[in-house]
């Protein structure tokens, strides 16, 4: 927090350093309550966000929680 008051543009700063590592910030909210933020993160397999999310975290600016989300069609064809 301390960093985004001196700096609010390091937000999108972040998102431009998680599209290096090859995801992309789909969607992005500042919340209130339990969680600071919500971004919704769409990358081509698990192993990308496992590096975005060890990226960011080793900076200790920031907590990452991951959950990993399907579409219907490929949550039924899953258990289907």
């Amino acid at each position: 927090m301390q960093t985004l008051k001196a700096n609010p543009d390091r937000l999108r700063e972040v998102n431009k350093d998680v599209e290096e590592l090859g995801a992309r910030v789909v969607h992005q909210w500042a919340t209130l309550g339990e969680y600071d933020f919500v971004n919704v993160v769409e990358a081509p397999d698990s192993a990308t966000i496992a590096r975005v999310s060890v990226a960011l975290g080793a900076r200790g600016s920031t907590k990452i929680r991951t959950l990993t989300a399907l579409t219907i069609d490929e949550f039924l064809a899953a258990v289907g």
